[in-house]
């Protein structure tokens, strides 16, 4: 009785801590949501909720004259008074990122006509659907592991998970996606358990709503297929016909999408051609044991760091590897078929999909982590199972169960490390190269009367806008234009400007570069 006791107050404080963790999940993803770097990606979310295509952007303000940051705005946020309407917004994903799927833009697009244009609205979409992540995931368990306690703590591990947090705070639609996966993934389990016509349908809401989120929802509902004829023993009965049914309705569903894609086909190739880049394999490897390491901890390490602290960080990115191998040994070892092969097909299928790609084209698809979270979800629901069962063993030793205790009281302790260390900074990798306009804005920003002069892709300088005060002035054009400058103004700078412009404008001017290729100025000669 004592025992029995003492393990009772032992898991009640542990699900005392995990409420804590909860507490701090929900904090991290909204302070200082507009604080962050407002990067390229984020800027093509404003560009499609605005309902402009760049063609208008390019003939509308390219043109060389002077216009103002309120001008650039205008393609930034939607306008109740412009003829632009969702319809707009909807054509907009299908020419500029069909692979996105529009569901997240069209809720986006009412999100901020309700509650206002800035970067905190925009983003704060994505901070509150994250929050079903929580309820989605212990619902998930539940099903699959039939386990409170695993639930539990598969809330705690993304709740302060380093990746879920930074794409919580970012205006694209990852949060939803990872939601979707997650309730489609105990939608499904629940429909096979009750086999009744209400789950199946639910099950079958999912599927649209997840390929409406994003189209890569495709290869989590292939790998559903796989697990469904596996348990089903490869017979074609009530269960398996169901699952075609409520499948093939939710994918009728999703073919208007999928023949706008098809007529975009060209369109979708080329804006990806960066991700059919080579790499080595080692590099690969390594971004591959990064990527993982994220959905755990993250102080933004990468190879330039110094050498005190990419130490340690390899040691314990080595010893986190070790426990998510285990993790999934474990998980084959000591759980049912039905567990271990519906966490196998989430983690396998998503990843081979995009893997065998880049070994038989070459590339690097499968190293954009954001493209790979089911993948990372499964993993986390490995570690969760781990750690449930490990620190609920009553007849382990005592040594044993704090061992366990301990390693996932560390674990949830760096992602809580990290999330603060994310909070606290206005740059982070996942903002790529437009981190570098944090450092360039106040260079212009504390000028006397500027103006910025561009020919670069114009996304990059409605990114940079975001940074910059209302005083500063722009001048765009497109290659090979060059803009006449008027003398009006006292500071002007070039930024990302092409060789034909340096060029064109060094007849007239002396251009000392600022922080090369990015910020240049000019002066009179």
């Amino acid at each position: 009785m004592k025992i029995i006791n003492h393990h009772l107050f032992a898991k009640n404080r542990l699900i005392a801590l995990i409420i804590v963790l909860l507490a701090l999940g929900i904090f991290f993803r909204f302070v200082n949501l507009d604080t962050k770097a407002y990067w390229y990606d984020e800027t093509f979310t404003s560009l499609q909720l605005s309902g402009y295509t760049p063609e208008e952007v390019t003939e509308q303000i390219l043109d060389g004259r002077e216009i103002g940051i309120e001008d650039l705005y205008r393609y930034q946020y939607p306008d109740p008074d412009s003829e632009k309407t969702v319809i707009d917004t909807v054509q907009g994903v299908a020419t500029i990122e069909p692979q996105l799927t529009p569901l997240y833009f069209v809720i986006v697009r009412y999100w901020t006509q309700w509650f206002g244009n800035s970067i905190a609205v925009i983003r704060s979409f994505s901070a509150v659907i994250s929050l079903l992540v929580f309820p989605a995931v212990y619902w998930l368990c539940l099903e699959l592991f039939r386990s409170p306690l695993t639930g539990w703590i598969a809330m705690a591990l993304l709740a302060v998970s380093p990746f879920h947090v930074l794409y919580a705070q970012e205006a694209r639609p990852y949060s939803l996606w990872t939601v979707t996966i997650l309730l489609s993934s105990a939608s499904l389990l629940r429909a096979m358990r009750r086999q009744t016509q209400d789950g199946w349908i639910t099950y079958g809401v999912t599927v649209v709503l997840g390929l409406y989120s994003f189209l890569f929802s495709a290869l989590v509902f292939i790998g559903h297929g796989i697990y469904v004829v596996i348990t089903e023993r490869f017979r074609f009965n009530k269960t398996l016909l169901s699952y075609l049914s409520a499948s093939i309705v939710g994918f009728i569903f999703f073919t208007p999408w999928l023949y706008m894609v098809s007529l975009k086909a060209s369109k979708l190739s080329s804006t990806n051609d960066w991700r059919a880049q080579p790499t080595s394999l080692f590099g690969y490897l390594y971004k591959w044991e990064r990527s993982i390491s994220l959905f755990f901890v993250d102080f933004s390490l990468d190879e330039s760091s110094p050498l005190i602290y990419l130490i340690p960080f390899a040691l314990f990115l080595l010893s986190l590897l070790a426990l998510v191998g285990y993790s999934i040994y474990f998980l084959f070892r000591n759980s049912p078929e039905r567990v271990w092969l519906f966490i196998s097909t989430l983690i396998a299928i998503p990843a081979l999909m995009l893997i065998l790609p880049d070994l038989i084209l070459g590339g690097q698809r499968a190293l954009v982590t954001r493209y790979l979270i089911p993948t990372f979800l499964g993993i986390q629901l490995a570690v969760a199972y781990l750690f449930a069962t490990k620190v609920s063993h009553v007849s382990a030793k005592r040594w044993q169960q704090k061992l366990w205790k301990g390693s996932m009281v560390a674990l949830l302790s760096i992602g809580v490390l990290s999330c603060v260390s994310i909070s606290q900074s206005a740059v982070w990798w996942n903002k790529a190269d437009d981190n570098i306009h944090h450092t360039l804005a106040p260079m212009i920003n504390q000028a006397e009367k500027p103006v910025v002069i561009s020919d670069a892709w114009f996304p990059r300088v409605l990114s940079f806008s975001h940074q910059l005060e209302p005083k500063v002035q722009f001048q765009l054009v497109v290659e090979p234009d060059v803009p006449k400058i008027s003398d009006r103004f006292s500071n002007v700078f070039l930024y990302q400007p092409s060789q034909n412009l340096r060029e064109q404008l060094e007849k007239e001017y002396s251009i000392e570069p600022i922080e090369k290729p990015w910020l240049w100025r000019l002066k009179q000669k």
